[in-house]
């Protein structure tokens, strides 16, 4: 099943809780939320009361994608806060595993993301341990990127580790993802797709949704 994940970086920020109800209502299965601290990537997003807060008004399952440095010092909060999928950055931290079991015993899963030139090697050690890895498919950072085509051969080639060894594992992509896009990497094999401004701009986001999930 293709999953969607709407980002709220797209999101008017003066009616949060409403552009996530809105997104919800038109059949996303997650809502996907950008931490950034200013540091692992240059701008600064929300923190852990934001989705507390958000927490309150809505019952969606959030996934709270970490582009920060130091990420074992936001689990707690993030956890605690309401996030349901947490990931990090396999580039920021030096103890993965410690990490990955520390999310794990908060009650949350796990996934971890992958700069576009970052390989596959560095978290083969891990798959059978996670819930999911997130592709970037552009550098993170900002929103409205272009697609990263090259990124699709990775995406590939994580589908046929997934596959080989028969990993309970999503393959979730990141970037510049659109109705073109979305065929792309759902061919490749991604099964979870977040999307920004094509769902926040749309006039239909249901009609949106839909057109990312079937990748036609």
């Amino acid at each position: 099943m293709i999953k969607i994940a709407p980002s709220i970086l797209s999101a008017d920020f003066s009616h949060l809780a409403d552009e996530i109800n809105k997104i919800t209502s038109a059949g996303a299965e997650y809502v996907h939320i950008d931490v950034m601290d200013g540091s692992f990537v240059p701008n600064i997003t929300i923190g852990s009361p934001v989705v507390a807060s958000l927490r309150k008004v809505s019952k969606a399952v959030f996934d709270v994608h970490l582009m920060v440095d130091h990420p074992e010092t936001q689990i707690a909060a993030f956890a605690e806060a309401g996030a349901d999928i947490i990931t990090f950055h396999i580039e920021t931290v030096k103890h993965a595993h410690r990490l990955v079991e520390e999310i794990k015993a908060r009650g949350c899963k796990v996934g971890i993301a992958l700069n576009p030139g970052t390989s596959l090697f560095s978290i083969e050690e891990l798959l059978s341990d996670i819930d999911m890895v997130l592709i970037m498919t552009v550098d993170p950072g900002f929103g409205g990127q272009k697609f990263i085509s090259s990124t699709l051969d990775k995406i590939e080639r994580l589908r046929g580790i997934v596959e080989d060894n028969a990993f309970d594992v999503d393959i979730e992509v990141d970037g510049g993802i659109n109705a073109n896009t979305a065929k792309l990497v759902i061919e490749a094999g991604a099964n979870v797709l977040v999307a920004g401004s094509f769902i926040y701009s749309a006039t239909n986001a249901s009609a949106a949704i839909a057109t990312l999930r079937t990748g036609l």
